[in-house]
């Protein structure tokens, strides 16, 4: 890439070479900027390794870790990582062709700010035509201003941070973990300052089913059930907060009115459509867990799918 890089992408890896090649080409028109960085690929265990993705831009180094879950292959990463600024995305994101230019500028006028989390879009398969899946994920799915400015933390999808602010904290928490959630709470707690970047953007595709959507809630339900869970009061409370998730469509419709994230009435509807589905699932896998209190058992499912 020549030179010291300003900047270490890191990307962790399983089973996605064709996104992760349509990531690395995305990244590679970067460079049109002249900011000078390196790419780090973490593979995660995959069938096959990404061999191609060393070869396909330049300055990617392909690594290997063993440790299952994202946060432990973001951690080797940011290990290896040589430049005083550490980018995360997703291997089946595209970065904007102007993401890391947005992130520098950020990061060398503002030497107060730690860290900083940037906007989550989705790439619709025919934007023309948006599913009820895409249209709610569109709204509901990266609420990334929502996290970085009430929730103090960044979605690792597309986040940067100072690389010595990053090994002082520590690193991420394995794959038993929310570990965006936890380790940007865990920064914040000890003073450091997020920032949320709105014109750093990246797309990434949309659930291509229901079940697939069910899947990824079912990982934060069982999260937050086990953080509940022995608290005093913690089953009433929980049962107060499944009924809240079923009754809550009806309080969503003014924001579906009003969000600039679809345009159609169309779309609109679909996104009610698909939220009062999610939502009712959401509340009837809030209650089986209070019934037969498997949060653990709730996330082994879910490795195991997303292995």
């Amino acid at each position: 890439m020549g030179g010291q890089p300003r900047v270490s992408v890191i990307i962790p890896h399983l089973n996605e070479p064709d996104d992760l090649r349509r990531c690395l080409l995305a990244l590679d028109a970067q460079r049109v900027h002249g900011i000078a960085f390196e790419i780090i690929v973490v593979d995660n265990g995959s069938r096959q390794m990404p061999s191609f993705a060393a070869t396909l831009v330049p300055g990617v180094r392909l690594m290997r870790e063993a440790i299952p879950g994202p946060g432990p292959a973001r951690n080797l990463g940011a290990a290896l990582a040589e430049a005083p600024l550490l980018a995360f995305i997703d291997a089946d994101c595209i970065a904007a062709p102007d993401w890391l230019a947005v992130i520098v500028e950020c990061f060398e006028k503002n030497r107060g700010v730690d860290f900083a989390g940037g906007d989550i879009r989705i790439l619709p398969a025919d934007p023309e035509r948006l599913t009820s899946i895409e249209a709610y994920e569109a709204i509901y799915s990266y609420r990334t201003q929502l996290y970085v400015e009430q929730y103090g933390f960044a979605a690792t999808g597309n986040m940067a941070v100072r690389t010595e602010v990053f090994r002082s904290i520590g690193p991420f928490g394995g794959i038993g973990t929310m570990e965006d959630t936890e380790w940007g709470q865990r920064a914040t707690a000890l003073g450091c300052q997020i920032a949320y970047l709105p014109d750093a953007r990246v797309y990434t595709p949309s659930c291509r089913s229901f079940a697939e959507l069910a899947r990824r809630w079912d990982r934060h339900i069982a999260h937050e059930f086990g953080e509940i869970r022995g608290r005093r009061f913690w089953l009433a409370r929980w049962l107060g907060k499944s009924a809240l998730m079923a009754a809550s469509p009806l309080g969503e419709t003014i924001r579906i009115l009003r969000t600039d994230r679809v345009y159609s009435w169309r779309e609109r509807a679909l996104a009610l459509g698909c939220l009062t589905r999610i939502r009712l699932y959401r509340a009837t896998r809030m209650l089986e867990l209070a019934r037969h209190d498997n949060a653990a058992g709730m996330i082994d499912i879910w490795n195991r799918e997303n292995r």
